[in-house]
């Protein structure tokens, strides 16, 4: 064992002692001090949702390694907020929380499949170690890039799929002479069946429409939060309704007919896509097997009985 090898497992004991430390006295916390502040946080814990509450204590346990990695740049910080939003997070620390565990998974990962390594192949040259730590590392690193990516994609096409929808309770409202206002409180009431994330976002419009804020700010903010083009096209055209006085339900019915259109036709370019996507899969997988099934008794038949008589013949 060489002295990099020695550095490894020097480094892997001081953070497996750290962080048995650090657990150890998180968790064996007395009950009296935990009772204390329950009823100290009573009111915020109350208030809170289990998603910030879980950003919170990440941020708890990875402040400190959250720096290593957060940009100094703010127009950075604010596109990952504007990333974050589009996925439904709207907690101010949630850049701290992905920051921190982009770290804690690029200094973690790495030190426990070099363990697990040196435990299942201590033979393992030194290249190869080398080669699967940093794998691992590349992997932790950007596991939540993936992880957000995955989440804005679902939340955006739930959206998308159920807009058309909402659009059409909309209309209905409308040309029943509800305003605009009570619409979308009518509409958040009823989606809430189909889409939460849908009616969770025409909730705040409605929230923010209380407050005193503009209907035209309020719009945008909708079309910043979801990230859908969708989204942003409604709010153009209910922004350039009321500022060229044109009627709101009728635009409304053109817009939702527009949406399910485009929606079927992104149902009908992924039907399209099946037998591309289904080619290689038939080729390198179903293929062969098909193959080999067919052509298994002929190849046996003929290594039993041609191949003999050729020999013989051959021979004579």
């Amino acid at each position: 064992m060489d002295y990099t090898q020695i550095a490894f497992l020097g480094l892997l004991f001081v953070a497996v002692t750290a962080g048995a430390y650090y657990m150890l006295n998180l968790f064996t916390r007395s009950a009296t001090a935990r009772r204390l502040k329950a009823l100290v946080d009573d009111r915020k814990t109350a208030a809170t949702p289990a998603a910030d509450a879980w950003i919170e204590r990440t941020v708890k346990l990875t402040g400190p390694l959250a720096k290593l990695s957060a940009p100094k740049d703010s127009a950075d910080t604010s596109s990952l907020r504007a990333r974050f939003l589009h996925a439904g997070v709207r907690n101010p620390a949630a850049p701290l929380a992905f920051f921190g565990v982009k770290t804690a998974l690029a200094l973690g990962l790495p030190l426990l499949v070099y363990f697990a390594v040196l435990i299942s192949k201590p033979e393992l040259e030194f290249q190869g170690t080398l080669l699967v730590v940093l794998l691992a590392a590349a992997f932790g690193y950007y596991l939540p890039n993936l992880v957000l990516n995955r989440m804005i994609f679902v939340r955006q096409r739930e959206i998308f799929e159920t807009f058309p929808d909402a659009l059409d309770l909309m209309t209905v409202c409308v040309e029943a002479g509800l305003g605009i206002e009570a619409a979308l409180v009518r509409v958040a009431d009823e989606m809430q069946h189909k889409s939460v994330a849908l009616a969770e976002e025409l909730h705040l419009v409605t929230l923010e429409l209380r407050a005193g804020l503009e209907r035209a700010r309020a719009l945008r903010n909708l079309a910043m939060r979801t990230g859908v083009e969708e989204v942003e096209g409604f709010v153009a055209m209910i922004i350039q309704a009321e500022r060229f006085g044109t009627s709101i339900a009728a635009s409304l019915r053109v817009h939702s007919d527009m949406l399910r259109t485009r929606r079927r036709q992104r149902a009908e370019e992924a039907a399209a896509k099946i037998a591309l996507k289904l080619l290689f899969p038939l080729i390198f997988c179903i293929f062969p097997s098909l193959m080999l099934v067919l052509l298994g008794p002929a190849m046996i038949q003929i290594y039993r009985i041609l191949l003999p008589t050729f020999s013989g013949t051959t021979g004579g």
